[in-house]
């Protein structure tokens, strides 16, 4: 952390430095009246913490991510406002830290964002370059420690507990080179959080966006933690700090006055955890083999939608998407999801199982039109979508129905299309409730 956020270090205490520039690391007494530079290469860009050399996990997260990449590849919007997203019904899937200076923020409606920021560069999210960005830098994590985590295509936790021989570097000497390389090579920017769990990583990976490299010791974690609010806590959302809010509780001293027993008994395995992590106290380990939770595809109209036909032809569309994601990931799913937003902005989410797992596009659909023909008609729709969760690896084609002999064929049909579209593209093959009438 910061001197000035660390308040068991005074004037005249001997202090642990670790420059970002170069990773020298070095002890030097503390003088809050005059400027510390790094003896090796003089900068002042310097990491200063008594635990600076002992804390090895870490949370990685890219700046502005989608942004920083279009800004990488076209210099001529790097002093712009960017905003990525789309259409004037669409939402914003990204924005720079330019345009949040103008109030945008992520999954606000794009006609708010262009309206606070007209001035605005407004790009098209291009998924497939952000992944293979993503997993350029995700290999170069993996080049630090194989206990690598990854939380979304831009962010992922790390375990660098044992690396000190490998790489002759402390973990927090690791993590500055790794900054200085990921911006050299890639061209984006990332901020790091170093901490003794995974909880107060991801905490300090967000106190100096951007390009932030913050510490949060063992011996501050209490006094760190006492003020800071219960939504700091992951999985504490709105609904939930409100409930905390009518017992008196808004901070993490609040939450600390409340006994275990009572938290448990009202609310369960998250009144454990909610007990712990007012403590700081995180036990998970990084784990490497993370499963994906879910994939899924949404598209939002250009205008309403009511008309049942269009909305069964985007819907095909969307299962066609989250089906050939599951395949390219190599995974089956149990659970199809229909997501839906009215006009009124109101999320509309339908859930069924099935009793075996499936990748095909043709049972995904199957089932969430099912789901679709329950709603009422006439409501008008501005988005539409459909997920798969419950997954598990493999590509699954579905068990055969004795009782239904059209369900090996259409398997194979499925699979055969889909190796037609891979050589001649997604164009050369397609299904009639595609197409619009």
């Amino acid at each position: 952390m910061a001197p000035e956020r660390n308040q068991q270090i005074n004037s005249g205490d001997p202090a642990e430095f670790l420059c970002r520039d170069c990773s020298t690391t070095f002890s030097h007494e503390l003088d809050m009246n005059v400027a510390v530079r790094c003896p090796s290469c003089a900068s002042p860009r310097l990491i200063e913490h008594p635990e600076i050399n002992t804390l090895s996990i870490a949370h990685i997260d890219c700046d502005a991510f989608y942004a920083s990449v279009e800004k990488r590849d076209n210099p001529d919007i790097r002093d712009k406002p960017v905003i990525i997203g789309g259409g004037k019904r669409g939402v914003v899937a990204a924005a720079c830290y330019i345009a949040r200076t103008h109030g945008i923020r992520s999954a606000m409606p794009m006609f708010k964002a262009k309206r606070a920021c007209p001035d605005a560069v407004v790009i098209p999210p291009d998924m497939a370059k952000y992944t293979r960005v993503g997993r350029e830098i995700r290999d170069m994590m993996r080049e630090l420690t194989p206990l690598v985590e990854p939380l979304s295509i831009d962010e992922a936790f790390l375990d660098l507990h044992g690396t000190e021989r490998l790489h002759k570097a402390s973990p927090a000497q690791s993590l500055a080179a790794f900054s200085r390389k990921v911006e050299k090579q890639v061209g984006v920017a990332v901020s790091i959080g170093l901490s003794h769990n995974k909880f107060l990583a991801k905490i300090a990976s967000d106190l100096e966006k951007p390009r932030g490299f913050a510490v949060i010791g063992k011996s501050e974690t209490e006094m760190f933690l006492a003020d800071k609010p219960i939504g700091i806590i992951w999985g504490v959302g709105k609904v939930t700090q409100k409930r905390l809010a009518k017992e008196g509780v808004k901070t993490i001293n609040d939450l600390r006055r409340l006994d275990l027993k009572s938290l448990t008994g009202s609310y369960g395995v998250l009144g454990t955890r909610l007990n712990s992590l007012a403590w700081g106290k995180d036990t998970r380990p990084v784990n490497p083999s993370r499963e994906t939770k879910s994939v899924s595809s949404e598209t939002t109209f250009s205008t309403d939608i009511s008309d049942r036909h269009e909305l069964e032809r985007n819907l095909w569309i969307q299962c066609e998407r989250t089906s050939d994601r599951l395949k390219k990931s190599g995974l089956s799913g149990v659970t199809i999801t229909l997501k839906l937003t009215t006009s009124d902005f109101r999320t509309v989410t339908r859930r069924t199982t099935l009793k075996s797992a499936t990748s095909l596009a043709d049972t995904i659909f199957k089932h969430a039109v099912m789901l679709l023909v329950r709603e009422p008609l006439g409501v008008k729709y501005r988005l539409i979508g459909a997920g798969v969760s419950g997954l598990e690896e493999g590509i699954r084609t579905d068990p055969v129905d004795f009782l239904d002999e059209s369900a090996a064929r259409q398997a194979d049909l499925e699979l055969a299309t889909d190796k037609l579209r891979s050589r001649f593209g997604k164009q050369a093959l397609g299904k009639g409730r595609a197409l619009k009438n």
